[in-house]
């Protein structure tokens, strides 16, 4: 099993150690959910959300380029 290490803000840590206690699991479980949340998260939708939002700023991002 390979790892990681992150820098995060005190705050963020805090809340997550909350959150972490709150359910009962230890924070790194916490965060290993987290990921394979993300990882099993359905590609077309992410697909789809992300054109929408495209779509939705394309005016914007013009401006902006």
């Amino acid at each position: 099993m390979a790892s990681i290490t992150i820098e995060i803000q005190d705050a963020q840590l805090q809340k997550l150690q909350q959150l972490a206690q709150e359910n009962g699991i230890s924070l790194e479980d916490l965060l290993r959910a987290s990921i394979d949340e993300w990882l099993g998260y359905p590609k077309s939708e992410f697909v789809q959300a992300s054109s929408y939002v495209l779509k939705k700023n394309a005016k914007l991002y013009r401006r902006l380029a």
